[in-house]
């Protein structure tokens, strides 16, 4: 029995007028998730539990069947175990956006332009990040490059309590002001962020992207702190040899912190512009290759959903349809053996808000051998899902009733 999970991150949205009243999941050409959900279980699951923020982090972490009340110390650790960070005990990892802030002089006094800094690319973050490392580093600090926008900062006997630090994708467009670091504790971070300003505003890699037309990464922003991270092998756990394919660190460090296969996919970037048949291929060729369980994470329907991008929204979730989707499910049917697929983002990311939701969402299973039709069930999206009765309130347990459905 093969097993894949295909995780469109932030795919459930809210209805939008400019999409009269629908939802990008309603309005989206995807007749190959609608025809799994005619044909197998469609529910409602609540993949973020009370009292955590509605992050990729927990959510993933939910669907993949590990409980963050249990496993969760923060986003950036699972991130530095992607880039292969071996942290200590007294380490605290914190997640280093690179990104655009406007102009004014004072940092309180900046607006958060760009939380990604128009996608930068990855070589051009090193040299940002080569010379944060010459500008930082020290017994205290340590800096690593990720990928694009995406970067750690590893701070040696740091402290765990730094009060609230704030997402900068949950801040596009606003005075960061009352978002900066305030906790005691945190005043070297702070100190740092205000000082990466000054060193990178007029940095060569950001002079040649504003020739270009693009924006600057011309601040460093911290969060997503916590402590070093462990997960119970999935495959001991499970039963089932299982791997990971996405562009993103964080589930890649999930993926290696539960000893599966993590898959790198050339091309693959995190957006629209993401290698999806590239996907596709790197699944059929894990299943070839001894994988029962493969979780294919897409994050290009999220990013969309940050950035207010409507027709984007609608057209990820279209080739993913057409692109990934597809090409597996062919493949899984020429192989004449029963097959189990699970479909569901992590979270919600409303076009409206630009930022995550801790709402339930959308999800469907289809096993072949147990393909019943309903036919009132037409199109695989948030309405559809609710209609049905069907409830998980316990994130974590999804992936059980999935694997034993």
């Amino acid at each position: 029995m093969k097993h894949v999970v295909l995780l469109c991150d932030g795919m459930a949205d809210y209805p939008l007028e400019q999409l009269n009243g629908k939802t990008p999941m309603t309005v989206a050409e995807k007749p190959n998730m609608n025809t799994l959900a005619r044909f197998g279980m469609v529910g409602m699951v609540q993949t973020v539990a009370d009292g955590f923020k509605p992050g990729s982090d927990v959510a993933n972490l939910s669907v993949m069947g590990y409980d963050p009340k249990l496993y969760y110390t923060g986003r950036s650790p699972l991130e530095a175990a992607s880039i292969g960070i071996k942290m200590s005990s007294t380490d605290i990892a914190m997640r280093c956006n690179l990104v655009t802030l406007s102009e004014e002089e004072n940092y309180e006094d900046k607006t958060m332009v760009d939380y990604c800094a128009d996608d930068i690319s990855t070589a051009e973050a090193e040299e940002i990040v080569k010379s944060l490392k010459e500008a930082f580093d020290s017994e205290e600090f340590t800096y690593y490059s990720g990928v694009s926008y995406r970067h750690c900062l590893i701070w040696h006997h740091g402290a765990e309590d730094v009060g609230d630090l704030t997402p900068p994708h949950d801040i596009s467009g606003r005075v960061v002001t009352e978002y900066l670091p305030n906790h005691p504790a945190a005043e070297k971070l702070l100190d740092m962020m205000r000082k990466s300003y000054d060193l990178l505003k007029d940095h060569p890699v950001n002079q040649k992207r504003i020739a270009r037309g693009l924006r600057p990464a011309n601040s460093i922003w911290l969060w997503g702190n916590g402590k070093s991270a462990a997960l119970p092998s999935f495959e001991e756990k499970n039963g089932l040899h299982g791997a990971v394919i996405s562009a993103v660190d964080l589930i890649k460090g999930i993926g290696k912190l539960a000893d599966m296969d993590v898959i790198e996919v050339e091309g693959a970037t995190g957006y629209i512009d993401t290698n999806f048949t590239g996907k596709a291929q790197a699944c059929i060729d894990a299943l070839q290759n001894g994988s029962d369980f493969v979780y294919i994470h897409v994050e290009a329907p999220d990013e969309c959903g940050h950035r207010f991008e409507i027709e984007n929204k609608v057209k990820s979730l279209e080739i993913i349809d057409r692109d990934v989707l597809k090409p597996v499910l062919d493949f899984l049917d020429q192989q004449g053996a029963d097959y189990k697929v699970m479909i569901l983002p992590d979270h919600a990311t409303p076009l409206a808000l630009k930022t995550h939701v801790s709402d339930p969402i959308p999800f469907l299973i289809y096993q072949k051998s147990k393909a019943v039709e309903h036919p009132q069930i037409t199109v695989f999206d948030e309405e559809t899902a609710k209609t049905t009765g069907v409830f998980v309130d316990f994130g974590p347990g999804l992936l059980t009733q999935f694997l034993t459905y």
